[in-house]
């Protein structure tokens, strides 16, 4: 993959579905993959709309979105070159930024794509109304290898609760099947993150509707005493269907991140069409509203962490110095 986006800069064609035009002459697009999640997450969401408006606005980039496991299988993916582009929960890139776990990643943030504030959703007529309450109860943590069981895992233990004794953890196949489990009442609650996530939203639709959980402001304080990277966010008031008043919670950003060797070039060309596009994105879907330059200089845990081509055309925006 590597030797073929190089081969295709050095002007020779790659196959792809599509062809823009030079002049006279169709040449093939630059084919950029995109590793996103299993289906029914929001990861997969977002990347197939990231790539229908990118390509959309350049037809001489061609970003090809592909399911994957989620975050955990990114990160490898992405380190072995076998994904160009992949995006990452907050607590994921966290860590193998940071290297807790294993030696820290050199890849690199292209953009920050949205918030995640954690909480769990239940059925509206639930006995269930705090993370207490559902201590001992089968509670979906989210796809297996997705970012979501890693945000609750740090929520939960700076309450000192510890996921995988004091409830009866349930790690998905498929984001997508989380709904129907506490529909038919298989689990009593189901934990996930962010604005317009599918998951909640699902739930919130439902015949039965929903009630969401999220930890009180004394529990906030508790948990970013001991996990201060986590950030308290807010899902506004209509995020979902019924849901009448906002929700305080804390979290992270996700990310879309880069191979640590992708070109300079082609990073910034990925920058400028993103964020030149902003207001088309955030019309396609309302999670990408947090799409924004901005945005990522504010959530990178480090400004060099940003790829350096991307940088470059954030300087010049004025957005970074």
């Amino acid at each position: 993959m590597k030797l073929g986006l190089l081969i295709t800069l050095a002007a020779m064609t790659l196959a792809g579905p599509a062809t823009a035009q030079t002049g006279d002459k169709p040449i093939s697009p630059i084919t950029i993959s995109l590793g996103t999640a299993t289906p029914g997450g929001g990861f997969p969401l977002y990347g197939n709309a990231f790539a229908q408006v990118m390509n959309a606005a350049d037809p001489s980039l061609a970003i090809a979105p592909r399911n994957t496991k989620g975050s955990n299988e990114n990160i490898p993916l992405l380190e072995k070159g076998e994904l160009d582009l992949a995006l990452v929960a907050g607590e994921p890139a966290y860590e193998a930024f940071a290297g807790i776990g294993r030696a820290p990643v050199q890849l690199k943030i292209l953009t920050a794509i949205y918030s995640n504030p954690g909480m769990f959703v239940v059925r509206a007529d639930s006995p269930y109304k705090t993370i207490r309450d559902l201590v001992g109860q089968p509670v979906a943590f989210g796809a297996k290898g997705s970012g979501l069981p890693i945000l609750a895992r740090y929520v939960l233990d700076g309450l000192g609760l510890k996921q995988d004794e004091d409830f009866k953890a349930i790690y998905l196949d498929r984001a997508g099947d989380g709904p129907a489990m506490v529909e038919d009442g298989r689990v009593a609650a189901l934990w996930g993150a962010g604005i317009g996530w599918p998951g909640f939203a699902a739930v919130a639709s439902s015949a039965s509707g929903a009630r969401f959980i999220a930890p009180s402001a004394d529990e906030i304080a508790r948990i970013r005493a001991k996990h201060s990277f986590l950030k308290p966010l807010t899902v506004p008031a209509g995020s979902y269907p019924r849901q009448s008043e906002a929700i305080a919670s804390l979290g992270s950003w996700s990310f879309v991140l880069t191979r640590e060797d992708l070109p300079d070039d082609i990073a910034y060309r990925l920058a400028k069409t993103l964020h030149g596009v902003e207001p088309t994105f955030c019309k396609t879907l309302a999670q990408a509203c947090e799409t924004t330059a901005a945005n990522t200089i504010a959530a990178a845990p480090r400004p060099e962490l940003i790829h350096p081509g991307v940088m470059k055309y954030f300087r010049e925006i004025g957005v970074a110095k």
